[in-house]
C-alpha cells in the first residue's frame, strides 16, 4: 500500500464544509463518510478528514483552536498552472471562503490564500520547478 495523508480538520457545520469543498473540486469518499465526519479526496493519496468538533475532540486531549485568531497549520497544495490556482481561489470565495493574502508572484512560484468557511488556511500554488533560483 502507498503511503496516504489523512489530514484532520475541525468543523462547525459537517454539512456546509462538504459544500465547500466539492463546491472547490474536490470529491466525497463516502466509505469515510458519516454524521460525524467526511473524507475529503484531494487526490488518490491526499485526503482530508472534516469532523464535526465533538468527534474531532474524542481524538486529542488539546482545545480546539479559534481559527479566527489562532494559526493551527498552513496546508499548501500545488496545481498545474497560475489559472488553475486562480480558479480555484475563485470557486473558494463563491463557496463561502476567504481570499486571505493578495497574491504573491515570485517569478518561479505564483501563490494564492484563501480560509475555508471554519477559517482553515489553505496555500495554492503553481511552481515551475525549472525556474528556482539556485539560492533562496
Amino acid at each position: 500500500m502507498k503511503t496516504k495523508i489523512f489530514l484532520n480538520l475541525a468543523v462547525k457545520d459537517l454539512n456546509k464544509a462538504i459544500s465547500f469543498f466539492t463546491e472547490i473540486g474536490f470529491s466525497v469518499n463516502s466509505q469515510f463518510t458519516n454524521e460525524k465526519g467526511a473524507c475529503i479526496v484531494i487526490d488518490e493519496n491526499i485526503n482530508v478528514m472534516i469532523l464535526v468538533e465533538e468527534f474531532y475532540k474524542t481524538f486529542t486531549k488539546k482545545q480546539i483552536c479559534d481559527t479566527a485568531t489562532t494559526s493551527e497549520v498552513l496546508i499548501s497544495i500545488s496545481l498545474d498552472s497560475r489559472e488553475k490556482v486562480d480558479e480555484m481561489i475563485e470557486k473558494a470565495i463563491k463557496a463561502g471562503g476567504v481570499d486571505y493574502i493578495p497574491a504573491k508572484d515570485y517569478g518561479w512560484m505564483y501563490q494564492r490564500t484563501f480560509l475555508d468557511v471554519d477559517g482553515h488556511h489553505w496555500e495554492v500554488f503553481y511552481m515551475d520547478e525549472s525556474k528556482i533560483p539556485n539560492e533562496m
